[in-house]
């Protein structure tokens, strides 16, 4: 029912726009949670997230993929995929 997201960067003392995009196995895009972040180390820590769609709804137990993106204030880029298991 909740779940936290953890990137590992090289931006110290930084402030990050972070995106992350959840998507089911198929491509649809379920979920973009959007944040702004002062990073104090090379971790961000606590972008929550519920296991719910764009409309509220949970999404069931599977295997979905997220891609998340940072970019730095002087306007540097990286991105990354990873797989996420919804176990309910």
């Amino acid at each position: 029912t909740h779940t936290e997201f953890m990137i590992e960067h090289n931006q110290s003392c930084d402030n990050l726009d972070v995106q992350i995009q959840i998507y089911t196995i198929s491509g649809r895009l379920v979920k973009t949670i959007s944040e702004n972040v002062l990073t104090k180390g090379f971790t961000i820590r606590g972008i929550s997230w519920d296991g719910r769609d764009e409309f509220g709804d949970a999404l069931a137990k599977g295997v979905y993929i997220y891609h998340f993106e940072y970019r730095t204030s002087d306007g540097k880029k990286a991105e990354g995929t990873e797989k996420l298991v919804i176990l309910k």
